[in-house]
């Protein structure tokens, strides 16, 4: 723990705010710390007992997950069910997996002890996902330290430090903070937390977001800029870390804090509220979904339903593709839980890159580019029937919509309705109840090429959802988890809102209905110009909808439709952020 009694200088550092509220208190440094692990090489007699003496940790690391468990059902809310989720996705990972294989192939093969045979392998594992450049999976590295650090804790006889005697406000600032660490903490007396790692789509963010606590990750330079003791600020609204505010600081935050609970106190009732503009316009606010754990946070938001539905919980942390059946299964409740309201199923949208050793693919040298989405479904047909087939079955349970991502062009849509007709024919065959009418097939709009051809698209597809994030990225070619590029991704970029407003342009002519699903929908800030350029469907995080809703029932309809015509007149981004905060203010 790191101690000084230096007088520290006020700073502000940026991160990205993953958990929304404002935390004033005390930084307590948790060094969870790499644990040492030795390395030395064993003689080919003590093969077989170095192999027993791994067993029996993984035997211990399964035991102390049973214990997590039972000990995530007292947790509140959505919390304790991403915990046991996550938890049960650690012991398939200790269940004879990849993992589990490849330290007793180094233990055998190689002769080394468990220790480094366990670090070796949780290396080459975290060097294959990082070399992915999926936010999905980058948020899954966490979990495979954590298993690693779990395995060589229980090798090493070295005990847990656990989260306690602290005092209330206690903030904890870490290098990274895994789930289980998460679980520990108790929001009576850790009010938020700051990590240098981490990302939005992880699954501590998630339980932050189900826990309420307020926390910031992806803070560069932050475990060495600050000691234990130290007076620290986290807006994990705006994703800001000040360390040893002034008093003048302190009171404005003090003051913030106030005001964000007193908003959300205010935004909590509008949960039964409809999403109606001053003149009267109705408008549809849904929730995206990464995990079926967030269905109780989506239901306590009022989301009229799921407009994004991401599958790719049901492929990752597994050795094996889930078959028909398995997919009914873990779909099925969150259609049943969302009781009549639409459920928006995307279809895989992951590549080679993620599943090659289950589908015989190989990594592209720019997995963004290459063989992912709706081409490898369209490689892998089997893949592809089988998650049609189990969407159309779940539809039996629930309204469902069928979303493709990734299209680019109408002959993929067109060959995709075909193997969905075949899925359908099959299952009439086999007697299996299917909803009639059967479930829309919409395609996601998130390529430059998808937008300009949204006529033809629009002309063979059911519905649009326009995906705004990848849609900046690859208009204006840029990463936006590059540190060096990143400042430059700006969706208010001209031709990002052209495509836009090409798209959905195209979708009213067809009539058919459009929404956006990407972050753009969640901000407020750009509600009066979605609605002006004639969206009525919104799909964002469950905790931004009061706030959407909050700024919908301010705004004239007409007003909003002027305001936009004059944005889509202008070149330069910086003067619509302008025309757009004008706008806004006068809203307040």
């Amino acid at each position: 723990m790191k101690t000084d009694g230096a007088p520290r200088t006020s700073r502000r550092l940026e991160g990205l705010g993953v958990a929304p509220g404002i935390a004033v208190g005390t930084v307590h440094v948790h060094d969870a710390g790499a644990l040492h692990a030795p390395e030395y090489r064993i003689p080919p007699g003590r093969i077989e007992s170095e192999q027993k003496r791994f067993a029996d940790a993984v035997q211990a690391a399964t035991r102390q997950l049973g214990t997590l468990k039972r000990r995530a059902g007292k947790l509140p809310g959505a919390a304790g069910e991403e915990l046991g989720y996550l938890l049960d996705a650690y012991q398939q990972m200790l269940g004879g997996s990849r993992l589990v294989r490849g330290v007793n192939a180094r233990i055998a093969e190689q002769r080394l002890n468990a220790e480094a045979a366990v670090k070796h392998e949780i290396g080459d594992l975290l060097t294959a996902f990082a070399a992915m450049e999926d936010s999905y999976l980058a948020g899954r590295m966490v979990d495979i330290r954590d298993i690693g650090q779990r395995l060589i804790r229980n090798l090493t006889k070295t005990p847990v430090r656990a989260f306690s005697s602290l005092g209330r406000n206690t903030i904890i600032v870490t290098e990274e903070l895994s789930p289980a660490d998460t679980a520990l903490l108790d929001p009576d007396t850790v009010s938020g937390f700051a990590t240098e790692v981490g990302g939005a789509d992880s699954h501590t963010a998630i339980m932050a977001r189900s826990l309420g606590i307020p926390a910031v990750v992806g803070v560069q330079g932050l475990t060495h800029a600050v000691y234990s003791g130290d007076a620290i600020v986290i807006d994990g609204t705006a994703g800001q870390v000040i360390l040893n505010p002034d008093e003048e600081t302190l009171c404005l935050y003090r003051k913030r804090r106030a005001d964000f609970l007193r908003q959300r106190r205010s935004l909590g009732r509008l949960r039964e509220v409809p999403a109606v503009t001053r003149d009267g316009c109705r408008i549809h606010l849904n929730a995206n979904m990464e995990l079926p754990a967030e269905i109780d946070a989506t239901l306590a938001a009022g989301a009229e339903g799921v407009g994004l539905l991401r599958s790719e919980f049901l492929f990752m942390n597994r050795d094996d593709l889930p078959d028909e059946d398995e997919q009914v299964e873990l779909m099925r409740p969150v259609v049943e839980a969302m009781d009549g309201r639409p459920v928006t199923v995307r279809t895989l949208d992951a590549g080679g890159d993620k599943l090659g050793s289950l589908v015989g693919g190989r990594i592209s040298p720019n997995p963004a580019l290459g063989l992912r989405a709706i081409r490898l479904s369209l490689a892998h047909v089997d893949l592809f029937e089988a998650q049609l087939a189990a969407i159309l079955r779940v539809g039996a349970y629930g309204p469902v919509r069928i979303l493709l991502p990734m299209i680019g062009t109408p002959e993929e849509l067109v060959q995709a309705r075909r193997i969905m007709d075949q899925v359908v024919r099959r299952l009439h065959r086999k007697r299996v109840p299917l909803p009639d009418p059967l479930p829309p097939l919409g395609v996601m709009i998130e390529v430059p090429g998808a937008a300009l051809a949204a006529d033809a698209l629009a002309y063979h597809a059911d519905f649009f959802a326009i995906g705004t994030n990848d849609l900046t990225q690859y208009t204006l070619a840029i990463d936006r988890s590059d540190d060096t590029v990143a400042h430059l991704y700006n969706p208010l970029h001209p031709a990002v809102l052209r495509l836009i407003q090409f798209s959905c342009e195209a979708a009213h002519r067809a009539g058919i209905p459009v929404s956006v699903c990407g972050e753009m929908a969640g901000d407020p800030r750009l509600t009066p110009l979605l609605l002006g350029l004639g969206f009525r469907e919104l799909s964002m995080s469950s905790t931004n909808i009061p706030r959407v809703k909050h700024r919908i029932r301010q705004i004239g309809l007409h007003d909003a439709a002027r305001r936009a015509m004059a944005i889509m007149s202008e070149w330069d981004a910086a003067r619509i952020g302008a025309l757009l905060d004008d706008y806004n203010a006068a809203l307040a």
